[in-house]
């Protein structure tokens, strides 16, 4: 074999493209309801034909007419293969579970090349089918930017779906269709996505919240030392210049893990906020006095345990071996509300985990956390407190705890009244009626 044969860059076959789309209800009146989706998807086809020398069997994939047999393993491979994620935004869309997974599934696919240190690969170029309020994303889909300068007026204000209708905007639906053909295969070569392992169907969480739901919060704290301030025998790989740079998973990673999880929790649709459980309250994320009074910071840390929204600590083992800090942990366990869990990262590959020291710091975690610790073994997520051995473990648990938590919320915490003036109660006339339980009894999320 010559050199150049030796040097000869094997062809991509994977598909150039994932078409997401909200299906619509059939109207009972016959015809496809869709037939319009997989007339783009058609064109689109054409169009990255005639813009690259492709040798693949399928250019894109769009789950038409799939209910029934493996249509939800052919859904996780192609998620896990094709090189750009295309979703017709619509408000459709948005309220739909299914997408919301599709969503999820590529999104993570992007934070794992992230991880491996592959940077940061734009590989979902969004379309409007038709108009939708920008300004009102999920939380998850508001930082993939809609391109606007490459396409017309009348695309912005119609969407594909009015380009396509209309007739005699069909030239502007042409250009607007070879135009975003060049940008799907432009965003495939330029910063190809490594493919991943399929995730199942049915553990994919969504990307949206319900409808009908109103914006879901959560409080991440961080409880892990500095470089500077770690404990004696234990190596400083996985610490940075605070709790945030902290990276248990350094030899998976290349980022630290409060900036994945933060990602990640966004992804799901949730509106979080980061802080250092040293110079932070763990639930709401208010600055304390930084160590100053460090009995009166621990009465306030177990006065607010979960005072406001949902709240995961991410806890070092390690941590603990600082007395100040465990003084604030134990505070922060004795007051724990139901809607307050930890995770409790335990890298398999680091060496001194698995030591002596190792096992006497985890009892002592046992020890300084017992409330919070003992709650999360009563649920589907025990592994999350019993030590997460891998990044890929942690990543699979961390949406069920954060779905377990906002159970929990919904279950226990008090009900607020909307703002503005309380209308009078009618009267009930005739025999007296039982008073309806108060809110966090009633039969909604999980024991």
């Amino acid at each position: 074999m010559n050199s150049h044969a030796r040097g000869r860059v094997e062809p991509d076959k994977r598909p150039y493209f994932f078409l997401s789309y909200a299906h619509t209800p059939s109207s009972g009146i016959g015809g496809d309801p869709d037939h319009w989706v997989h007339t783009l998807f058609k064109d689109l086809w054409t169009d990255i034909l005639a813009h690259t020398a492709f040798e693949g069997s399928d250019v894109g994939f769009m789950d038409r007419e799939m209910r029934s047999g493996d249509w939800q393993e052919q859904l996780s491979q192609n998620l896990a293969r094709c090189r750009v994620f295309v979703p017709l935004y619509s408000p459709r869309y948005f309220s739909s579970e299914n997408c919301g997974r599709e969503w999820f599934a590529f999104t993570d696919r992007m934070r794992q090349a992230r991880d491996s240190g592959a940077g940061d690969i734009p590989a979902i170029v969004p379309v409007l089918w038709t108009r939708v309020d920008l300004n009102a994303l999920p939380e998850s889909a508001r930082s993939i930017q809609v391109e606007r300068p490459a396409f017309g007026e009348r695309y912005l204000a119609h969407g594909i779906y009015g380009l396509i209708k209309l007739k005699r905007l069909r030239d502007e639906y042409d250009e607007t269709v070879f135009t975003l053909a060049q940008r799907i295969v432009q965003v495939a070569e330029q910063t190809p996505l490594p493919s991943s392992d399929p995730r199942p169907w049915e553990t994919i969480p969504s990307a949206f919240r319900p409808p009908g739901d109103g914006p879901r919060r959560l409080h991440l704290s961080v409880a892990a030392p500095a470089r500077h301030d770690v404990p004696d025998n234990r190596g400083t790989h996985p610490y940075g210049e605070n709790a945030l740079k902290w990276n248990p998973y350094h030899n998976e990673s290349t980022r630290p893990l409060p900036v994945l999880a933060e990602e990640m929790i966004r992804s799901l649709d949730y509106r979080i906020t980061v802080s250092d459980f040293d110079d932070s309250d763990p639930v709401t994320g208010d600055l304390t006095t930084g160590g100053a009074d460090t009995d009166a910071d621990a009465d306030t840390v177990g006065e607010k345990s979960g005072s406001g929204h949902p709240a995961l600590l991410l806890v070092d083992c390690w941590a603990v071996l600082d007395e100040e800090r465990r003084r604030r942990l134990k505070a922060f366990d004795a007051t724990a509300r139901p809607w307050v869990a930890a995770m409790v990262p335990w890298n398999r590959a680091d060496q001194p985990c698995q030591g002596e020291e190792g096992r006497q710091v985890k009892a002592k975690l046992e020890r300084t956390l017992p409330l919070i610790l003992e709650r999360g073994r009563r649920t589907d997520c025990r592994i999350a407190v019993n030590g997460v051995p891998t990044l890929k473990a942690f990543t699979d648990v961390l949406p069920s705890v954060v779905a377990h938590l906002t159970r929990q919320y919904l279950k226990h915490a008090d009900a607020h009244p909307p703002e503005g003036p309380q209308l009078p109660q009618p009267r009930l006339m005739g025999p007296t009626y039982p008073q309806r339980p108060p809110a966090g009894s009633d039969h909604r999320g999980e024991a």
